[in-house]
């Protein structure tokens, strides 16, 4: 078998393997909620804990759920997924991708965070 012919069964055997184990868009949005909750969780900065699941059982879970409905955008190609972000208008470049089963959220979605919270503190 030539080269040529081998590296390009290999290519198709790792696009069908992509093809086959692309995230759902509840596996990427569930992977936002839970790095939405501990940035939201560590911005409050709360000393007492038992207050902190308190609230955020009363009031955060819906807050963290409306954001990701309203702000998440997430593009499911066939291959792989973009997560990105739509706030005030505009929308961030990607701040996450899935692929393989795995969801990656860069550093960029700290930084973003650290933002909103700044904007939301001085409303």
């Amino acid at each position: 078998m030539s080269k040529t012919r081998f590296f390009a069964l290999l290519l198709i055997a790792v696009m069908v393997a992509a093809l086959l184990t692309n995230p759902t868009q509840d596996k990427l949005e569930s992977a936002v909620q839970d790095k939405a909750t501990s940035l939201l969780m560590s911005q409050l900065n709360y000393k007492d804990t038992e207050a902190m699941q308190l609230g955020m059982t009363l009031f955060g879970n819906r807050i963290v759920k409306e954001f990701v409905s309203n702000s998440v955008i997430i593009e499911n190609y066939y291959l792989f997924s973009i997560i990105k972000i739509r706030w005030q208008g505009q929308t961030t470049p990607p701040i996450g991708g899935g692929a393989f089963t795995k969801v990656w959220l860069s550093p960029e979605i700290d930084r973003k965070a650290d933002e909103i919270v700044r904007i939301l503190k001085n409303l």
